[in-house]
């Protein structure tokens, strides 16, 4: 609570000092081209501060947001310039001031959806590695907790093989592998029942189908990468 204080305050030091400035020195009456600079200016701060909601969380938060906070800080100083620029000369007309505005707020607008469609792929890009890396260690642990309820040694042999070529298996993965991921699932949901019922038959039978489905996933899985 202190902290989110603290925060406002320093947020709001700008504003403060700013619009006192604005006032004191220059009054209310002001032509066209002084409020719209005014109002860019305003504009350009608050896109600053609203930078931190347009970050993504995640490994590549910091290089993003690094980048954001400079497009945006950029952006503020350039406009807090030309702004200051068009209140001090406070021209008769409003069309310079307006047009050299928006063209510094639209190439910002520019470099700023660019950077965020960068930062939804490549937020995308971890969210599928995370799916793939998570695949690849539920069912390995799911494996591994099956093996001590195994007691025939034939049988357990047969799961040990799976278990080792799943915990080898590259943690990268592909949309066009869903399918197969899902069998490999279900085969070791089918694995469990067999080993909770002791039917060693089935708990090889089961084994050795499963041990051609992940040698499949990961054969495809090379003409992938």
């Amino acid at each position: 609570m202190r902290e989110s204080l603290l925060w406002m305050v320093l947020n709001s030091i700008f504003l403060i000092v700013f619009n006192a400035l604005f006032f004191v020195l220059g009054g209310a009456e002001r032509n066209a081209s002084v409020w719209i600079s005014y109002g860019f200016i305003h504009f350009a701060y608050f896109m600053l501060l609203l930078t931190p909601k347009l970050i993504h969380t995640g490994r590549s938060a910091a290089v993003f947001g690094f980048s954001l906070y400079v497009i945006t800080s950029v952006y503020f100083l350039v406009e807090l310039f030309v702004g200051t620029v068009f209140i001090l000369i406070a021209p008769e007309g409003y069309t310079a001031a307006f047009l050299v505005q928006l063209f510094v707020a639209g190439l910002y607008g520019i470099v700023l959806t660019a950077y965020l469609i960068a930062d939804e792929r490549t937020a995308g890009a971890e969210v599928k590695r995370q799916v793939s890396i998570s695949f690849i260690k539920d069912a390995s642990a799911k494996l591994k907790g099956l093996l001590e309820s195994i007691n025939d040694k034939e049988a357990k042999k047969k799961v040990e093989r799976i278990y080792d070529a799943l915990y080898s298996s590259p943690v990268k993965s592909h949309p066009d592998l869903e399918e197969i991921e899902t069998r490999i699932l279900q085969s070791i949901r089918a694995l469990e029942d067999a080993i909770i019922s002791g039917n060693k038959d089935g708990i090889i039978s089961l084994a050795g189908s499963l041990e051609t489905v992940i040698e499949e996933r990961n054969r495809q899985l090379r003409m992938y990468h």
